[in-house]
């Protein structure tokens, strides 16, 4: 199983626009980051967890040709306003198969109303096949098992997601250690770290950090990274030696 991390950045991405932070005019390419999201590939299958407003441009970045899924983390605008950009997958593929939270199915239904029209769809539009996902009930994609990870994003329910040895978390504040039991010992994670400094909505450096005590994988990939954490260069060489940063068209390999 492949992974292929198509954004790491926060929802303004890095650059910030008009930002005259010195990360914003890094020239190292690991200091670009766009919206964050990433490509579960194995044998012919093709999954993204999120879309973001940089779906378009990230799908055709790593030439993916086929898309059997989109699975959601949750509602907001940088994990889910790319979803217009699946109609070349629907064109090709038909209706393309979406996991989420019925909270999220539903906001995507109001803001997004013409793609889920029963009748009268919009000529043109991309059509769906939706797939509610439920805490501690785990479903099928292609011929694996995802298992749901469920926590806050402050007072907001996300869903993360295990398929096999690999555990892909964003937008964390809070989980409990039910949650956490689901994911102890993992080969490989991917977990938000926004900043230094605290953060209202989501971990922040020595909240990942300690998080990732407590799972115990065998080697962390952070992302959801904002301009204020820092280079990537001097971050990464600050990390635990089995912690990186995450980093946008960044590929690793899960046994």
């Amino acid at each position: 199983m492949k992974i292929t991390f198509l954004g790491t950045g926060t929802s303004q991405g890095i650059p910030v626009i008009g930002s005259s932070h010195p990360v914003c005019h890094s020239s190292d390419p690991r200091d670009k980051r766009l919206r964050v999201s990433v490509l579960i590939s194995w044998k012919d299958y093709n999954y993204v967890i999120d879309c973001g407003p940089d779906f378009r441009q990230q799908m055709l970045a790593h030439s993916v040709d086929r898309l059997d899924g989109i699975l959601f983390t949750h509602e907001h605008s940088d994990h889910t306003a790319g979803i217009d950009d699946i109609r070349p997958y629907f064109f090709r593929q038909g209706d393309i198969p979406i996991y989420a939270h019925k909270r999220v199915i539903d906001n995507l239904k109001r803001r997004f109303d013409y793609i889920f029209a029963d009748n009268n769809r919009y000529p043109g539009a991309p059509a769906v096949q939706v797939n509610e996902v439920f805490n501690d009930e785990s479903f099928t994609l292609g011929d694996k098992k995802a298992i749901p990870v469920e926590a806050y994003h402050n007072r907001l329910q996300v869903f993360g997601y295990r398929i096999e040895n690999f555990v892909y978390l964003t937008d964390v504040k809070t989980i409990t250690n039910k949650e956490i039991d689901k994911i102890k010992g993992i080969k490989i994670l991917t977990i938000n770290a926004l900043r230094v400094d605290p953060h209202h909505s989501h971990f922040n450096l020595e909240e990942a950090l300690e998080f990732i005590e407590k799972v115990n994988p065998e080697i962390t990939y952070l992302t959801h990274i904002s301009h204020y954490l820092g280079y990537h260069e001097a971050v990464e060489k600050s990390l635990p030696k089995n912690v990186h940063l995450a980093y946008d068209n960044l590929v690793v390999s899960v046994a």
